[in-house]
């Protein structure tokens, strides 16, 4: 019996469930576990949380198609124009998200329920939800573990998060690579993986979560949809798209520090440079993929936001960005928003520092290396 499978059977003794659904998953799972325990040179936390994070995920699935064989109207819920977010990590992103997640007629994956998306939310019950209490504890013993996470990517149990989990759930996901040493994996997702599979699933997911708990206008955010641009498209054809854009100097030794700030957890062997090879690589090819894309027919379903004006007033670029989408940004809203902002302030957990060279990265040589996205976008280079 494989690793993975040993793993499988951990999840269905959990559950006592045994119905996975389609069998996408599984090539992902094998060459995920295989490069783990070949490469990943974990320490004991690190292989108790992986082999935990893995039972957990093949867990939610089993539940996950418990309630679509028990509900099968569940899969006539319709997802309609979902607004998708696919900047750069360490852009803005993140605050444009929570900014848009303020408005109370979208929807939008929530900390506690990609934590357990099982069962569905609903609408009279969910402020009261004691999976809200089980992710305040979770991402307080996040704090502890990673303490300057909280600098780098402060988040709420009720606030908004990525697909990244969900991706998960079909094992085509970048979110192990943020922790693990797996090369091999890493290099199966960005040049061999079928990702529209992945992206089925996440759609699956989302039906589930707005059957009981509308509105059912998503907003959603990840940036290495930008990798898999052509796969997502073909799941989600009447997607729009915002792109947040930053000096990639400023990007890529961030993201680095978020990667080692994770990994130093789970490995006592964490190697820098192979992070800056890493996110070098699949930063320029999700860019290169998603410029094609946008060059093919599809430029006119993106708005691109800069990360200096939006930190400085957010609100110019949100109202130009409803006004792409066609709705109203009403004062409620805008109130939430600004109450949002108020509370949220930039460096509210202190101030995120770092060195490039840490990592062997020279900073005039990565810029030249992406001109062709600062020229294509007149991406301003760090003051």
């Amino acid at each position: 019996m494989t690793r993975a499978s040993e793993l499988m059977d951990r999840a269905r003794s959990a559950t006592e469930l045994n119905d996975f659904g389609e069998d996408t998953f599984r090539e992902g799972l094998e060459i995920l576990v295989a490069s783990a325990d070949g490469e990943a040179r974990f320490n004991e936390v690190g292989r108790a949380s992986f082999d935990a994070q893995i039972v957990s995920f093949l867990s939610f699935r089993l539940q996950v198609e418990d309630w679509y064989a028990r509900h099968p109207e569940i899969d006539e819920q319709e997802i309609v124009a979902p607004l998708i977010g696919l900047g750069l990590p360490r852009t803005g992103s993140t605050a444009l998200g929570c900014l848009l997640a303020e408005d109370p007629n979208v929807r939008f994956i929530r900390n506690w329920e990609a934590m357990a998306p099982c069962p569905p939310p609903e609408l009279a019950t969910e402020a009261t939800d004691p999976r809200i209490a089980m992710a305040e504890a979770a991402m307080a013993r996040r704090d502890q573990l990673f303490p300057r996470m909280r600098i780098m990517l402060p988040s709420t149990a009720t606030g908004p998060t990525e697909c990244q989990t969900f991706m998960g759930y079909d094992f085509k996901s970048q979110l192990f690579q943020a922790f693990a040493h797996i090369p091999t994996y890493v290099d199966w997702l960005n040049h061999q993986a079928d990702l529209v599979p992945t992206y089925r699933y996440v759609k699956r997911i989302l039906k589930l979560l707005q059957w009981r708990r509308p509105p059912t206008r998503w907003r959603l955010k990840n940036p290495s949809h930008s990798m898999f641009i052509t796969a997502l498209d073909e799941v989600f054809p009447d997607a729009r798209y915002w792109m947040t854009h930053r000096d990639i100097g400023s990007v890529i030794p961030s993201v680095c520090d978020v990667y080692n700030e994770l990994s130093k957890a789970y490995s006592d062997e964490v190697d820098k440079p192979y992070l800056a090879q890493q996110n070098i690589a699949w930063t320029e090819l999700g860019l290169q993929r998603v410029m094609a894309f946008r060059d093919a027919g599809a430029d006119h379903r993106f708005f691109d936001i800069h990360f200096a004006p939006f930190q400085k007033d957010p609100f110019p670029a949100l109202e130009q960005l409803y006004a792409f989408l066609g709705e109203e940004l009403t004062s409620e809203t805008r109130t939430r928003m600004q109450a949002w902002r108020e509370s949220m302030p930039r460096e509210k957990h202190g101030s995120h520092t770092y060195d490039p060279a840490a990592y062997g990265i020279d900073l005039a040589a990565l810029r030249e290396r992406f001109r062709f996205y600062s020229d294509r976008f007149g991406v301003a280079v760090a003051a």
